[in-house]
């Protein structure tokens, strides 16, 4: 089973690709188009032109896991439309978008929580 992890390096690449290119046609994607070495164990993230499906390539130290998720109905809600909002995603946001959500309306992962205690009690 392939986990994400907030350890995880996420390229997802914006622009939509052909898919059927299998491992090592997305090897090529990710070393001449994104100019990253998919053997450092990233997780590359492509998206079909209809917005129907999803690839996910990572190599785990022995070898390529190749993930394809076609959605069974609709299309992706979101997906980055620059440079920019494709490397601001997140693992918690990679999980959401895999999910058909829509990650841009996720609020920060951690927030200040207000205290129960009143001020005039000491501990």
């Amino acid at each position: 089973m392939l986990a994400i992890t907030p350890q995880h390096h996420l390229f997802l690449h914006f622009e939509p690709i052909d898919f059927r290119k299998g491992i090592d046609g997305l090897i090529g994607v990710c070393l001449r188009k994104c100019e990253q070495d998919p053997f450092h164990g990233g997780i590359f993230i492509f998206r079909n032109k209809q917005g129907t499906a999803l690839k996910l390539l990572v190599y785990d130290g022995t070898g390529f896991w190749l993930c394809h998720k076609r959605f069974s109905c609709g299309k992706l809600a979101w997906w980055p439309t620059t440079l920019a909002g494709a490397k601001a995603i997140s693992a918690v946001e990679l999980t959401v978008l895999v999910n058909q959500g829509k990650p841009a309306q996720l609020t920060d992962s951690w927030h200040k929580v207000a205290s129960s205690f009143g001020t005039s009690r000491s501990l």
